[in-house]
Parts: structure tokens; C-alpha cells; sequence
């Protein structure tokens, strides 16, 4: 098995920021009420030094069953991209989300990934519950997603089907978010803090439609709008 301590000491640093950053950013979903108890995970990729040669891929990720008001930078738990917890310095019992093999699969199968979220948020959940496609009928919708909020498959938790679902879904898909069918919200990004951002702001507009349907079906943007909404704040917008 892989031991942290016996990793170069530059890997065992970047390990070090990155449970620091993901136990800070765990406090975003109940903070966003995107969770309850302790459901819902945050994981993000390990930045391997590129002179770390024969090290493996990591990512770090909440474990499982621990109650937020728990979660610290040390027990924050350490996997390979197969999903596999090492000997990180945490205690046997300190087991990683159940939901581990879904972000691993998305992390090998994603280059350009490096953070994933997975929450149980209401309005977003109570789409996927119906196994429907969030419509682009909103600007912030264009500008952050690109388009419409697809569904995935329905899956079962326990492998990576899951993290299939999710793959299959969102390559070549401008969106970071996913309604994995009668299961909830799953969102990636470049790391974990956008992938957080997404799982906020895809609740946010879950809600708003869902609001909005009450009184009518709201239009659609034309994709020609939705194009240009989403090219000015992925490449202009902001500093």
C-alpha cells in the first residue's frame, strides 16, 4: 500500500494544501444548504509535482459518515484514482465517501477535472426525481452552464456506475453540473472550489425555475443568445 510519508516531501505538501482546501470548502454546502447531516462530498484532485516521477494519481475527498462540524484538513481522507484510500495518517475506521468510486472514475476519465461535488440539494434533487433536464430559460443559466442542466442515467452507488453516468453525460457537454436520475446533483470543475460554484449556482437556478413553472413555462434563450452569454462570461466577464 501507498504510505503518504514515504512520498517526496513537495507530494506530501501539495497533499497537505489540498485536505486544507477541501475541508474549507466542505463548509459550503450546509452553509448553501446544499446537505443535510452528512450527506454530500467534495473531493479534488492531488497537483502532483511533474518531477514526482513513479507517483501516483490523487485526490483527496470527505470521509464517509462524519458530521461536518467534524471535518478538519486531518481527516480529510487520501485515494488513488482507482479509488483507493492509502496510508494517509488517518485512522483505519476514517473510511472515504461512498460515493469515492464515482469521483475516481471522473478523475481518470477527465483530464481536465479537478474537482468534483456531489450534494443532495432540494430543488435540484426534486428535478432529478423526475429524471428532468433543468431548460435554459435563464442568463445565469447561459453564462454558467452553457445550456440546459442535463440528466444521467439512473445508478446505483456502490461502484463506478455512477461515475460512468456522469462522464457519458457531461463530455462534450459545456455544462458542470448533471442530474443523476432519482439520485441528485453532481458538478465538476478545473478544482474544487469551482466545482463547489457550480453546485451553488445549480441549485440557485433549480429553484428559480421551479418558482418560475409554477406560473407558466418560461421560454427558452435561443441558443444563439445562449452561445453569446456563454462565450462573454467564460472569456470576458470578471478581472
Amino acid at each position: 500500500m501507498i504510505r503518504l510519508s514515504e512520498l517526496p516531501s513537495d507530494v506530501q505538501e501539495s497533499v497537505a494544501r489540498t485536505r486544507e482546501k477541501v475541508a474549507a470548502l466542505h463548509a459550503e454546502l450546509p452553509r448553501n444548504e446544499l446537505v443535510v447531516w452528512t450527506a454530500g462530498n467534495v473531493s479534488e484532485r492531488v497537483q502532483i509535482p511533474p518531477d514526482a516521477d513513479g507517483v501516483p494519481g490523487l485526490f483527496v475527498i470527505k470521509p464517509s459518515g462524519v458530521s461536518y462540524d467534524e471535518l478538519a484538513a486531518e481527516n480529510m481522507v487520501v485515494c488513488t484514482l482507482d479509488g483507493e484510500k492509502i496510508e494517509d495518517g488517518t485512522p483505519d475506521r476514517l473510511r472515504p465517501s461512498s460515493d469515492t468510486a464515482a469521483h475516481a472514475y471522473v478523475y481518470r476519465h477527465m483530464d481536465g477535472v479537478g474537482g468534483v461535488v456531489h450534494t443532495h440539494s432540494t430543488y435540484a434533487t426534486a428535478w432529478a426525481a423526475r429524471s428532468e433536464a433543468i431548460p435554459c430559460v435563464l442568463t445565469m443559466m447561459a453564462d454558467e452552464f452553457g445550456g440546459d442542466i442535463p440528466v444521467g442515467p439512473f445508478a446505483l452507488i456502490g461502484d463506478d456506475s455512477i461515475g460512468r453516468g456522469i462522464v457519458e453525460t457531461l463530455r462534450g457537454s459545456r455544462s458542470p453540473a448533471v442530474l443523476m436520475a432519482q439520485h441528485g446533483p453532481f458538478t465538476i470543475g478545473a478544482d474544487a472550489k469551482a466545482a463547489v460554484k457550480a453546485a451553488v449556482m445549480c441549485e440557485e437556478v433549480a429553484r428559480t425555475v421551479h418558482f418560475a413553472r409554477a406560473y407558466g413555462e418560461p421560454p427558452r434563450i435561443d441558443q444563439e443568445q445562449i452561445d453569446s452569454l456563454f462565450d462573454r462570461y467564460q472569456n470576458v466577464y470578471g478581472q
